[in-house]
């Protein structure tokens, strides 16, 4: 799995997950969430042409390749061209939108000369444990790859299969020798064999796969569910797909972005679609989960693993979702996902699975909890809804009590032994440093430094101050509370709290947290170094204003020490992860910080290089290689998608 770092193509519906390489290799497959389960080690695929070994589609010296989108959808097609043989092969894979199934349609083409005789190659593995053990069983028209939970089932609509092998395949597959008498096994890989026959000069001839993902039923109505899926209009569920995407992509562009006038606003326009094309297959539709972006790092080899529910990334995409009229998608992460996962203090932990359960975590972060309370009050911007917030201050509440006992504790305002012994607190002092300070342990939003962070505090300034905003949004309608005059007395105590808390976060950033010798601030109290996310007290947490003369030196130092020659952002000094290259949301931060200043020239500079350095289908990537100015790590992020759209508002609003 270590090869597998890049996703550069992905597809799917609400169910269904699926990536593939540029070579047209399907890498993941996940069902029924985004984020788990995935099946496949390998999916391989070949031909054999005229009793030649085995051609795999994804990886031959005489193949070159062409892969693209259909406009405006997510229909994925690969063009491999065998020049030894001259044969054309057209890979095109979808997902219907009512279907738990994945298509591969393969077109084949004969350019050469000579009649070539074809047959065709599958040869998968899945995933299996002591647990779960994974085992197969040939059918009439391919192979079922099952465990207890789950049934993985490859197969066509009438070609029965020539030839298998559920024991041993590994190295007889690449002869095309594979022959087995068994027809069940309890092997985790299994090869089957398609009989194509002789394809003329000039002819072409079709052959459709189905990959279609189950839980493990009566065997009856497994053979069932098969027969059913290999009576789908192939076409008409092809044409129905791109109508829908077509179709979605159409409704949410409401910016109203057109046709560029050069390949320059061309390519702002593909990123824009490829954005609203990326959001769904993100989601998960039930809770409102989003996870961060396609997994791509499984065995921990250089980073936690991406597949997971962050709730400050998600709050930021809400935002974009809000921006594209996807309203629904985003009150349905706050409203359900949010509650689901708060913990009876008022916090938030590290990062969820998409439908709510607790991930693998290594560390607490404070802003997580923040970045919800603010998340709530930029929903209602967007929507106008005094339901929503209603239905949301309950949950709003206990996180503000919980992050208010939080900053009161390492700000000085209560004393350890005044504290109240409650179910906060008692979580709170878990958190006390290991080095014997009295700050909690908290990490920044990189999630590397323990400490007391400019960020983290700017984040909880602003769920106070929305907190506040949101108090008054339903003061002004005093139904909104039942027992009113109690309710009211409480919020305005409440209220005047939060406001002192106000005053004194921000007087202890400019205290503690601005070096007089840089002459800027700096990203926490103890190693002071610059940082990107300094800006998040200007954009989006509005600490500070834009020009005023503290931020102004501050945005003349993270220029002197976070921009590459390239003209990409670096998030911080000596940032080592991934070879300390840029990242795509450091420049759109500079992009919306220039913006809010009003040099455009210097916006167009940092927006620029996320444009030129999108991926080849137009998804942006975590950080970008400054030699190749090509995305480097995670194609696909959904925070760097986020961070563009939200830019793009700002643009053309």
């Amino acid at each position: 799995m270590s090869s597998k770092y890049l996703n550069e193509a992905m597809i799917g519906n609400q169910n269904i997950l699926a990536t593939f390489t540029s070579k047209g290799e399907l890498q993941r497959l996940y069902f029924p969430n985004k984020d788990n389960r995935q099946y496949i080690s390998f999916y391989h695929t070949g031909v054999q042409i005229n009793n030649s070994d085995l051609i795999y589609l994804h990886d031959d010296i005489n193949n070159t390749y062409k892969q693209y989108y259909e406009p405006d959808t997510n229909i994925l097609n690969t063009e491999v061209t065998n020049s030894y043989f001259n044969l054309k092969m057209l890979q095109t894979d979808f997902v219907p939108i009512k279907e738990n199934v994945v298509i591969k349609k393969y077109t084949f083409i004969n350019d050469s000369k000579i009649d070539l005789d074809v047959n065709f190659f599958i040869h998968s593995e899945l995933y299996t444990d002591r647990n779960n053990l994974v085992g197969a069983k040939i059918i009439d028209r391919g192979v079922m790859q099952y465990a207890h939970d789950f049934v993985v089932s490859t197969f066509t609509k009438q070609e029965k299969i020539a030839g298998h092998q559920i024991n041993g395949s590994k190295e007889k597959i690449k002869r095309c020798e594979i022959y087995d008498k068994d027809y069940i096994g309890m092997s985790n890989d299994a090869s089957i064999k398609y009989t194509i026959g002789t394809i003329h000069p000039n002819e072409k001839k079709e052959l459709v796969i189905y990959i279609f993902v189950d839980e493990n039923k009566n065997i009856s109505d497994m053979e069932d569910e098969i027969d059913r899926i290999t009576r789908l209009d192939v076409n008409k569920e092809y044409s129905n797909t791109k109508s829908y995407w077509t179709k979605y992509v159409k409704s949410h562009n409401s910016l109203n972005l057109k046709e560029g006038k050069n390949s320059y606003e061309d390519r702002i326009l593909e990123i824009y679609k490829r954005s609203i094309l990326l959001f769904p297959l993100l989601s998960n539709p039930e809770t409102g989960g989003i996870i961060a972006s396609p997994e791509i790092d499984e065995d921990f080899t250089r980073c936690g693993r991406y597949a997971y529910c962050w709730p400050r990334d998600a709050v930021f995409i809400t935002k974009a979702l809000d921006i594209l009229k996807m309203d629904k998608e985003a009150e349905k992460f706050f409203k359900v996902f949010c509650k689901k996962t708060q913990s009876k203090s008022g916090m938030w932990e590290q990062r969820f699975f998409t439908d709510g359960r607790l991930a693998p975590s290594w560390g607490y972060q404070i802003d997580e909890t923040a970045s919800v309370v603010y998340g709530v009050y930029e929903h209602y911007l967007y929507s106008k809804s005094d339901k929503f917030l209603k239905s949301v201050l309950p949950m709003c509440e206990k996180a503000v009590e919980f992050l208010k006992k939080y900053s009161k504790d390492w700000l000085g305002i209560v004393g350890k032994d005044e504290r109240d012994k409650d179910i906060v607190q008692e979580e709170i002092e878990r958190f006390v440093n290991r080095q014997g300070h009295k700050y909690h342990i908290s990490y920044d939003l990189w999630e590397m430094c323990e400490g007391i962070h400019l960020y983290s505090i700017a984040s909880i300034y602003s769920a106070f101050d929305s907190m506040i905003k949101i108090y008054n949004v339903l003061g002004k309608d005093t139904s909104n509370f039942e027992n009113n005059r109690l309710k009211e007395e409480k919020i305005n105590k409440s209220k005047k709290e939060l406001e002192v808390l106000l005053v004194e976060l921000k007087k202890y950033i400019n205290e503690n947290l601005y070096d007089d010798e840089k002459k800027s601030y700096v990203r926490n109290t103890e190693d002071k170094q610059m940082d990107i996310s300094i800006l998040g007290a200007v954009v989006p947490f509005n600490v500070f204003k834009p020009k005023e003369k503290k931020v102004l030196n501050t945005v003349e130092r993270i220029n002197m020490s976070l921009r590459t020659y390239t003209g990409g952002y670096k998030r911080f000094e000596s940032d080592h992860y991934n070879d300390g290259a840029p990242w795509v949301i450091a420049n759109l931060w500079m992009t919306l910080y220039y913006i809010e200043t009003g040099e455009k020239k210097k916006a167009k500079e940092t927006f620029d290089f996320v444009v030129k350095t999108a991926g080849k289908h137009s998804y942006l990537g975590e950080q970008i290689d400054n030699n190749t100015l090509k995305p480097s790590w995670v194609i696909g992020l959904g925070w760097s998608h986020a961070m563009f759209i939200t830019v793009l508002e700002k643009l053309y609003k």
